[in-house]
This record gives C-alpha cells, sequence and structure tokens, in this order.
C-alpha cells in the first residue's frame, strides 16, 4: 500500500505529516540536523510512499534523500495556508478573516481574507531564539529541556513590570504589563535567579514580541481574530499562556490550532493527494 507524505524542512525542525495505514493522518518530528534520522524513517517505514516537500531546507534534505531525487515542492508560504484551513475545517473553526502568525525559528505574520493570503509581516524572533539565548544563558543544549525547564521559572525575577516602575503612584497604563524585559538583571540585583527563571524570560520576550506585532496587524487590517501555529508552540504551555494572556489583553481572539507546528506538513501532505 502505498501512502503520502508531507515533509515540512524547518529551520530547526523538520515536521512530517503522513496518513497511515488506516488512512488516518499521523505526524512525526525530527531535528533539521538529524536528516539521516529522516531518511532511515522513510526507507525503514514508507519506501513506497508518495511524497511532498516544503520549507527552507527542502532543497538541503532533499539532497539528502539520495533514492528520493525527483521530489515535487511546494512554496512555503502556500503550504502552511492549506494545512491552516484544513485544520480550521477539522477543528470547526470559523473565522473569514485573520492574522495567522507562523511561529518557528523565526515568525512569519499573515493576513488571510477568505481562501486568500499575503504574508504582511516577520521577526527573528522565534524558536530559534529560545534554543539560542538559552544555550547562552544557561548552558543547556535540549531544546525539549529548555521548554520543561521554563515552566518553573518565575518572570518576576527577571523583567520589569509597569507596577514596579510607578510603585505607589497612579498607573497610566495596567499595572501588570511589562516595562522592560529582562531589565530587571540590572534593577533588581538582589534577587536570585534560576535557569528557569532566565527561560522563563525568554518566552516572555519571544511571546509578548510576537503577540505586540500580530495585534498591530491585526488593528492595520481591521481584524479580530489572530491563529498562533508554529512549532515553537509545541508542547510550550507557557508560550501559549504568555501569547493567549496578551492577545485577550488587548482585545482580540486568539486561536491556537490542535497540531500547531505541521501547518506546513499538512499543507504538503494534501497537495501530494
Amino acid at each position: 500500500m502505498t501512502t503520502r507524505i508531507g515533509i515540512d524542512a524547518g529551520g530547526t525542525l523538520t515536521k512530517i505529516a503522513y496518513w497511515d495505514r488506516e488512512n488516518k493522518m499521523s505526524f512525526k518530528s525530527f531535528l533539521s540536523s538529524d536528516f539521516q534520522g529522516v531518511r532511515e524513517w522513510i526507507e525503514n517505514k514508507h519506501s513506497s510512499s508518495a511524497i511532498c516537500l516544503t520549507g527552507g531546507r527542502a532543497e538541503q534534505l532533499k539532497k539528502f534523500l539520495l533514492s528520493k531525487q525527483d521530489l515535487p515542492y511546494m512554496v512555503e508560504f502556500d503550504a502552511t495556508m492549506n494545512g491552516v484551513m484544513y485544520q480550521m475545517k477539522q477543528e470547526v473553526i470559523s473565522s473569514s478573516s485573520a492574522i495567522i502568525a507562523n511561529i518557528g525559528t523565526g515568525t512569519s505574520i499573515h493576513i488571510m481574507h477568505d481562501k486568500t493570503h499575503s504574508r504582511i509581516a516577520g521577526s527573528g524572533i522565534g524558536g530559534g531564539t529560545l534554543l539560542g539565548l538559552g544555550m547562552a544563558l544557561t548552558g543547556l543544549t535540549n531544546y525539549k529541556e529548555m521548554i520543561a525547564l521554563s515552566k518553573d521559572g518565575k518572570r518576576s525575577t527577571i523583567d520589569v513590570l509597569v507596577s514596579d516602575i510607578y510603585k505607589d503612584n497612579k498607573l497610566p497604563i495596567t499595572g501588570s504589563l511589562t516595562a522592560s524585559n529582562f531589565g530587571g538583571v540590572t534593577l533588581k540585583p538582589e534577587q536570585a535567579r534560576s535557569r528557569a527563571d532566565l527561560l522563563a524570560g525568554i518566552q516572555g520576550i519571544i511571546g509578548e514580541v510576537v503577540a505586540t506585532l500580530c495585534i498591530q496587524a491585526a488593528e492595520a487590517h481591521g481584524v479580530k481574530d489572530i491563529i498562533y501555529i508554529g512549532s515553537t508552540l509545541e508542547e510550550n504551555s507557557l508560550l501559549q499562556e504568555i501569547i493567549e494572556s496578551y492577545t485577550i489583553l488587548k482585545n482580540k481572539n486568539p486561536i491556537f490550532l490542535e497540531k500547531h507546528g505541521y501547518s506546513g506538513a499538512i499543507g504538503a501532505l494534501l497537495e501530494n493527494n
């Protein structure tokens, strides 16, 4: 039986969506430094599968898959949007116009109207930021370990809030808003900080920067819904909570799809049908 596979080769992770023997959509991921693992998985379990590639490192992966040279490629933004629309239909989410933020190694921001879409902004802040700064500040190298440890961290030792600055004075804006990410390292020198605190602080930077950009884009385009996707959200409840609370605070509607990081792979898979 020939199955179908969609592969999104990103900067940090290579995401795979495929139809299993029961014709159910299944998922798998590898570090993008482990193309050998991708190749072995395909050769051992899906050697006769039809494959469609997308993502920034698709050409590198194609060269690595020596026996799969003539593989179709789908433009990453198109694959991602196809995957988003498929998931919205499956999860019964209705939104004719929305901002879509794809938080991968960096972040790409799109505007969607019905079935059309265009890229309107982006940022170098994303999963690569967590991995890079996390390594620099804590010495950890395992991405999943960083995410797990960050959940135990206290951002209060890292950041400066508006309420910290104004203290007993009348607050001009909400006191719980961040006045300075990592500003507390200088202004609160007496406080001890753990690796978990540092990682939570990095997550705060990512979540607040991405949410702020998306909120501004939503205001500019007159839409309320913001759909957040991307591999950086996978198993990352802290980042989702940061993004969700800030988006709601600014009177926008945050939407998180079930398979955060697999939209591109799903889109490539569906293109292969």
